[in-house]
């Protein structure tokens, strides 16, 4: 039996997921903290396992004791809480016309931020530089020293967490910088980090883009579809269990969340929503179909026509909710963005008609709440969902 299949790997695994478990919970009490007996009930450990799991967050530097709770008699519980800055994680979103970087905290909350012009259409080598200076442009903004990473071992294996030298709880913490979560128009393979036919950029069909950025960045990289980035922010964040997040922009595609997690299909290629054909006899996609709803939704777009943009888009958000009887549909990207309410009643009212039809209520249809930061935090996400047993 080799070692990655033994019991020892298995045992290292489960510690590995009750720390993540713990420093969700740590997370999600915020300021306020938890105790070590409120960790145990929470997650089933021993108070002995919570106790030396809790000793050595606090030995990188994760958690600190933060007060104690009130004695209900005996020896008051202390109380422990994340320290979101000791670790952080970038997120980038590649658009077909624009790049947006963050870094943020354990916690999500963005400390740094930038914005540039990005050609998508561009040779490999000009887009990664490109994106690989904006990068180290925003740790520069950041000021945060982060930007001594200690190297990239394992920096392609597409783990947010795994592959550093000299391991530590959670592995790969690379100086505080944990990695990059890279988001792009699909459709890519989720699990090898290469990109697929791109809709409208053919040249990128078959290139490995997460070891390429890998590579250049010294970082480990993870990738997904910039609608799956949003999906998983939302999820993680609670903000949405059943539920499908539509993304216009310069293109138009889908975040499925179905039980509580993002689903990405048996070869992490769901969520092609916008090439579905919706008008056997309709204008050319440069998918290679015809009516393709992404087609005619640009379209209307080009030409001022929010109203029919909007209908459209309800179509196939009606599909999707008979499809895949989700309880919510969120709506982003730049278009949307640029004016919500004619999309969220347009898409509302097809939704509406369609239930009508089959005798069921609605879905309620709202502006996704991060807004224009849904993908590129969501990006981050990618790298940081792993730390807290999520994704």
């Amino acid at each position: 039996m080799s070692g990655a299949a033994g019991p020892g790997a298995n045992l290292t695994a489960l510690r590995s997921h009750n720390a993540a478990l713990i420093l969700r919970l740590l997370r999600d009490a915020g300021e306020g903290g938890v105790s070590r007996p409120e960790l145990a009930a929470h997650t089933g450990l021993t108070p002995q396992a919570v106790s030396k799991i809790t000793a050595r967050l606090r030995t990188e530097g994760l958690a600190v004791e933060a007060g104690q709770r009130a004695s209900t008699g005996g020896k008051p519980p202390a109380v422990l809480r994340l320290v979101p800055g000791a670790r952080h994680a970038i997120g980038l979103q590649l658009d077909r016309d624009e790049l947006t970087a963050v870094l943020v905290d354990l916690a999500g909350t963005e400390v740094a931020a930038r914005t540039a012009p990005f050609d998508f259409g561009a040779r490999a080598e000009e887009a990664l530089a490109a994106a690989t200076a904006e990068v180290r442009a925003l740790l520069a903004d950041a000021g945060t020293g982060l930007t001594e990473t200690g190297g990239a071992t394992g920096g392609a294996t597409g783990g947010a967490a795994g592959g550093a030298a000299g391991g530590g709880l959670l592995g790969g913490l690379f100086g505080g910088l944990l990695g990059v979560g890279v988001a792009t128009p699909g459709p890519l393979d989720h699990g090898s980090g290469v990109l697929h036919r791109v809709t409208g950029f053919p040249q990128w069909d078959g290139f490995p883009l997460r070891d390429a950025l890998a590579e250049r960045l010294a970082l480990p990289v993870v990738l997904d579809k910039d609608t799956n980035a949003a999906a998983l922010g939302l999820v993680t964040t609670g903000t949405a269990a059943s539920a499908a997040y539509l993304h216009l922009g310069t293109g138009l595609g889908a975040g499925l969340m179905l039980g509580g997690e993002v689903y990405r299909g048996a070869r992490t290629d769901a969520g092609e929503f916008g090439h579905q054909v919706i008008q056997l006899d309709g204008p050319p996609c440069e998918c290679g179909n015809r009516g393709c709803l992404e087609a005619l939704c640009l379209a209307a777009v080009a030409r001022d026509d929010h109203t029919d943009a909007a209908r459209l888009l309800g179509v196939g958000a009606a599909n999707l909710v008979r499809l895949l009887d989700i309880d919510r549909v969120l709506l982003g990207g730049r278009v949307v963005l640029a004016d919500p309410e004619p999309y969220v009643h347009g898409v509302a009212t097809m939704i509406a008609e369609d239930s009508a039809r089959a005798s069921r209520l609605p879905v309620p249809v709202d502006v996704v709440q991060r807004g224009g930061r849904a993908v590129v935090e969501g990006a981050a996400r990618l790298v940081l969902a792993p730390l807290f047993a999520l994704g």
